[in-house]
């Protein structure tokens, strides 16, 4: 399973990476970024089984990346997607999900949380 971890906070991708080790990913199976810019170059170069973003980030935030995903002609179209972010009001919710990402976990979470979400992923 290969895996990009996309969040502006060297810190975060770093947690993030040692919870996704602990279900079972190989260090070398996953890829950071640290803006949706690094990680469209990325996509451009590898294929993905999971993206891990973040919403708010320099560059290219977390939605546009969703959305460019998501977009016409992607070839990751159909890759799944979580937001990873602050943002957890209801509307925040509503328009990541609108834009295509298949789950959504705020911060702070615990490694617990991440793997419910990343399970579903996992099995397929």
């Amino acid at each position: 399973m290969k895996i990009l971890i996309v969040d502006d906070s060297s810190t975060m991708r770093r947690i993030i990476g040692n919870v996704v080790q602990q279900l079972g990913v190989a260090k070398g199976d996953f890829d950071e970024a640290e803006d949706g810019v690094v990680a469209w170059k990325l996509l451009q170069e590898k294929k993905y089984d999971v993206i891990l973003t973040d919403w708010n980030m320099p560059n290219m935030n977390g939605l546009e990346l969703v959305k460019k995903i998501r977009s016409e002609g992607s070839t990751h179209r159909g890759t799944p997607t979580v937001m990873i972010t602050t943002e957890g009001g209801k509307s925040e919710v509503i328009t990541a999900l609108k834009a295509g990402v298949n789950n959504y976990i705020v911060k702070p979470f615990n490694a617990q949380t991440l793997k419910e979400k990343l399970d579903p992923f996992f099995k397929n």
